[in-house]
């Protein structure tokens, strides 16, 4: 999809459609105000009729409205005018593109950014409805088989260029906008791309291949580490969880360095278990096909520096990411074993299918080299977070209120929220072993907590904070894929320690 700006008298020009809003009771936006003017009240009437009634996620398609240039004239609800808001524009963008997915509708301007939206700027609605244009629109299809001819003419439908009307003084800040949302799409779509393909393609060394790709694109310092120079390193907890498994294990670390060389970097940290079968202690058959999506982490980071990069942030950032999977071969751990982690601490296996931490730990030791400012680790962890905060919200937990707050803010702004958990001190002797200096799991109650508990053992020479994304990462079901959450926090959260 392509995008512009556009500024003056754009209702003359000719679109294959045009885009406007509805309050509840009918009323119309400015922009369908004029776009009813220019009609002689054609609008009006049909709304008369009651056949749309301006709830959010309505719309009414029109063709050949009198006086209007363009070929049709998409009318979305908006819902109720005096609480309108950040999360209804949302829906308005969204609803607006899915309803001209199958249409012949590809060269259509949006009057949408010309909503009033509460406490947002021209460029926050710009980038906004950008984002979501990119991830209403987004298909993944990189496995099927090729595409048929009508199937190829079928793709071709839906919205192809979209101009984005802003008024003339707001121009500066719809371009910085533009610019901002399709960076921020790009990294999403990364993100979901890698969650969706398949575990037989999406193997550890994928996603160092991946890294590297990234890094000769867009200039970043890569590195990838073997199996040979992890168990240098005294790396026992990863390899403990990568030596079930034929595909060999990676430590890919990418450097975006664009900050003052004064500047401490900020770590990103991201789980990357490219399949999770739970080892020996096996996981039920079940929705088991869903455990690629155990490396959302690692994309994660992945679509963060494609968005860094393409929104080109004075920061420096480093981006650590241990890959391996979980398998239950003849040489995995089993319960009961106890593994040497990167820090010295020795921890007792009860469960193999808490792996994500063990690899995590020693990432996270490794991250002290980089003098770190704040570190930031991704994680689709547990399935309690899943029990406590359901699909809308990320775990999120830390060492450092000040850190915290901060990422709980980027949440608020970019509309992918996190929700802070507690961190007490209470909750650590549930990590107790008789046998190590740690168990890898607490029990069942407050399992979200007691893994964090357990990565914050690693974390204690820096800021750290850790964000568990099982229950935001994918969605399953009839909408089954992944989300692309949460590079939208992370990315805001980036984007403001510039500012």
């Amino acid at each position: 999809m392509e995008f512009s700006i556009k500024t003056g008298n754009v209702e003359k020009q000719h679109h294959d459609c045009v885009i406007a809003g509805v309050y509840e009771s009918q009323q119309l936006s400015a922009s369908a105000k004029k776009l009813d003017k220019l009609s002689d009240g054609y609008i009006s009437r049909v709304l008369a009729h009651g056949d749309l009634d301006g709830k959010p996620e309505t719309f009414l398609l029109l063709h050949q409205v009198p006086g209007v240039a363009s070929d049709r004239v998409l009318l979305v609800g908006l819902g109720k005018e005096d609480t309108f808001d950040d999360k209804q524009y949302s829906k308005a963008v969204r609803t607006s593109v899915k309803a001209l997915a199958k249409s012949n509708a590809a060269n259509t301007l949006t009057y949408l950014t010309d909503l009033p939206v509460k406490a947002r700027d021209t460029r926050w609605k710009t980038a906004r409805l950008i984002e979501l244009a990119i991830d209403a629109s987004y298909q993944f299809d990189a496995v099927k088989r090729k595409k048929e001819a009508k199937e190829t003419q079928d793709a071709k439908k839906g919205i192809q260029a979209l101009a984005v009307f802003v008024r003339e003084p707001d121009e500066q800040q719809a371009n910085a906008g533009l610019a901002d949302g399709k960076a921020l799409g790009l990294g999403v779509s990364l993100t979901k791309d890698l969650g969706n393909l398949p575990p037989n393609v999406c193997t550890p060394t994928y996603l160092a291949l991946q890294a590297k790709a990234l890094a000769d694109t867009y200039g970043f310092k890569v590195e990838v580490l073997e199996r040979e120079d992890m168990a240098k390193l005294g790396m026992g907890s990863f390899l403990g969880v990568a030596q079930g498994s034929e595909q060999p294990p990676k430590l890919i670390v990418l450097q975006h360095l664009k900050g003052k060389k004064t500047q401490k970097p900020v770590v990103l940290v991201g789980k990357g278990i490219t399949f999770d079968t739970g080892g020996i202690s096996l996981k039920p058959g079940a929705e088991m096909d869903e455990m690629k999506y155990d490396m959302c982490g690692a994309a994660t980071v992945l679509g963060t520096f494609k968005t860094l990069a393409e929104m080109d942030l004075p920061l420096n950032v480093v981006g650590i990411i241990p890959a391996c999977e979980n398998m239950p071969d003849g040489r995995a751990t089993r319960p009961g074993d106890v593994l040497t982690s990167m820090s010295g601490l020795t921890i007792e296996v009860l469960n193999t299918d808490a792996e994500g931490r063990l690899i995590l730990c020693d990432a996270l030791t490794y991250a002290e080299r980089f003098e770190p400012g704040a570190v930031v680790d991704i994680a689709t962890l547990t399935g309690a977070c899943v029990i406590a905060l359901g699909h809308h919200a990320t775990g999120l937990f830390s060492n450092n209120d000040g850190l915290a707050k901060e990422l709980q803010q980027a949440g608020e702004t970019a509309l992918d929220r996190a929700w802070h958990m507690p961190l007490w001190d209470e909750y650590q002797p549930l990590l107790d072993s008789n046998f190590a200096d740690i168990a890898n799991i607490g029990g069942r109650a407050a399992g979200s907590i007691t893994a964090a508990c357990f990565l914050s053992r690693f974390a204690k020479k820096y800021d750290w904070a850790h964000l568990d994304i099982a229950g935001t990462a994918w969605k399953s079901g009839k909408e089954k894929g992944g989300t692309g959450r949460p590079v939208p926090l992370l990315t805001e959260f980036l984007a403001a320690r510039a500012r």
